[in-house]
């Protein structure tokens, strides 16, 4: 439960924008107070239409929004649009750690299988298990669908590396591949940093 102290003000508008920016770090990351306040000031003052608008919409995504039942990504659907693709390669499995990953991946064109959305990353300090991360489930899919070749592709972090090995020590008779960190197009050794260039050098290719 949130409790909102409204700061004191002789005008409604500035307890709503008060309101905004002392929530806003419970449900938006990486938005701080002072921004939070620039945005509920614009929609208050500017954009009132806008303003309800996302309100709806935002109350429309909250009742219809839930995990697709294969993957785990964020869908209206039971069955998300990628699941349902049967134009795409089944046999190719790409493990991500959020929905906004299969964002990024999707944008470039170039991953034409089907995704599975771990939803986080081991984190035993935190208390986040395999099961959390549904794991298990992943496990089950790769067997039933007859996958090939799984692709990790978690984060360059000490959990994300540990997500990725876990789900490698309880694969077999398939494919395991792991994406390439190393040296961005257009990067210059020298401004690029030691761990980077060390992933660079392992993960190779022949030419």
């Amino acid at each position: 439960m949130i409790e909102i102290v409204f700061p004191e003000s002789k005008s409604n508008k500035s307890s709503i924008a008060g309101f905004l920016v002392a929530a806003s770090p419970t449900f938006e990351p990486g938005v701080g107070k002072k921004s939070a306040q620039r945005m509920a000031l614009f929609l208050l003052d500017k954009n009132k239409d806008g303003a309800l608008h996302l309100a709806q919409t935002l109350e429309e995504c909250l009742e219809s929004i839930q995990r697709c039942e294969v993957c785990r990504q964020l869908t209206s659907e039971p069955i998300c649009r990628i699941c349902s693709d049967e134009s795409r390669d089944a046999y190719s499995l790409c493990v991500v750690e959020s929905p906004s990953d299969v964002l990024a991946i999707e944008s470039t064109g170039g991953f034409k299988g089907k995704y599975f959305v771990l939803m986080g990353r081991l984190s035993p300090i935190d208390g986040i298990s395999p099961d959390d991360l549904g794991i298990p489930d992943l496990l089950r899919h790769i067997k039933g669908a007859k996958i090939e070749e799984v692709i990790l592709a978690t984060s360059s972090t000490v959990e994300g590396d540990a997500t990725a090995s876990f789900i490698n020590d309880h694969l077999d008779s398939v494919k395991v591949s792991r994406i390439s960190y190393g040296i961005p197009i257009g990067g210059e050794l020298e401004y690029v940093d030691g761990n980077t260039i060390a992933r660079a050098i392992q993960g190779r290719i022949e030419i």
